[in-house]
């Protein structure tokens, strides 16, 4: 990733690390509280003249110890770093939680990761941040560490607005119930999700006339509630030839399908994005799919003739929205207009 050292694991930290500023966290979606936190943090490093180190874990620490209770992953690894990135991180520590850290007490966790490996001059976690074994530190242990080995502490608050916390966890609450609306409002831009286009059933484009491109995501990602959406879809590989009249790296319209399709009694959940106004063989590419506004709920059709009607409104009611969002999106968006 250009303009971004990532180190997999405290030993791959150069010894001759330069002092540098210190957040910590999983930051899951770096959603709008994890961006203030990075703002903060980067802030503080510009008036220092430091960089800033972003420690984050992988897998999540509560798959580690009670993987029953293991929540569905906002984002990937990848685009976790990527986002922090884009929002002031100069370089992240990726920690393997199975193997390091979580057993230290949090005075060994402390002065091996922020005093020994990072040489942090100072530290901002959030308020309900812990660590060490059995999460026994807290956000005032830390403050009382930082005192005695020479770092500030910071701790912020949670993110709110409109008398709500902006957190993961609230973020999975919508989307747990389709209200993509609520967790792009808390994540601060649309959620969203990238995989390959493979070949489905074949009935979109040969029998009902809507050919789609479609995905089929992992269960350990966090993914709206079955539905369709309006939202866009943008190519994202740039090898080999792209054939139709798409283009890799711009943002279509589509009307998006999420769920099993149970009037033809599938199984397995899929993502199903029908591309406004363009015809292109997709097969073989990457995708991501961005969802900006639930359109209805999935519902098991009487008949074929019945599912094409919804459709057709599905597309009209899509393209409607998505006009609208066009006008406040970056260059790069396609969207033909009536």
């Amino acid at each position: 990733m250009a303009g971004v050292d990532i180190w997999y694991g405290l030993d791959s930290v150069p010894a001759d690390i330069a002092p540098c500023v210190v957040t910590i966290g999983v930051f899951d979606g770096v959603h709008r509280g994890h961006q203030h936190l990075i703002a903060q943090a980067a802030a503080e490093a510009h008036a220092r003249g430091q960089k800033v180190v972003m420690v984050t874990f992988d897998p999540h620490p509560v798959s580690v110890f009670l993987p029953s209770r293991a929540p569905k992953a906002l984002s990937t690894l990848e685009r976790r770093l990527e986002l922090a990135h884009a929002h002031g991180v100069d370089a992240a520590l990726v920690v393997d939680f199975t193997r390091e850290l979580a057993g230290l007490s949090p005075e060994d966790y402390v002065t091996l990761l922020v005093r020994d490996t990072l040489h942090g001059s100072a530290v901002f976690v959030g308020e309900n941040f812990t660590f060490g074994a059995g999460a026994q530190g807290t956000a005032a242990t830390l403050r009382e560490l930082g005192k005695k080995y020479g770092f500030d502490a910071h701790t912020l608050p949670l993110l709110a607005d409109q008398g709500v916390e902006i957190c993961s966890s609230f973020i999975r609450s919508q989307l747990d119930v389709g209200n993509i609306e609520g967790a792009n409002w808390a994540l601060g831009r649309p959620m969203s999700y990238t995989g390959p286009i493979v070949r489905g059933a074949g009935r979109g484009g040969k029998e009902l006339g809507y050919p789609t491109a479609n995905q089929y995501p992992s269960d350990s990602m966090a993914l709206p509630a079955d539905g369709v959406y309006a939202g866009w879809l943008t190519i994202v590989d740039f090898e080999g030839a792209l054939e139709g009249n798409m283009e890799p790296g711009i943002a279509y319209a589509a009307a998006i399908s999420l769920g099993t399709n149970p009037t033809f009694g599938d199984t397995e959940r899929s993502i199903e994005s029908f591309v406004l106004d363009r015809d292109s063989n997709l097969y073989g590419h990457t995708a991501t799919v961005e969802f900006v506004a639930h359109l209805r709920n999935m519902v098991k059709f009487t008949s074929v003739d019945e599912l094409l009607e919804n459709m057709a409104r599905d597309v009209a009611k899509a393209r409607k929205v998505l006009s609208a969002d066009s006008r406040t999106r970056v260059p790069g968006t396609f969207f033909l207009q009536d």
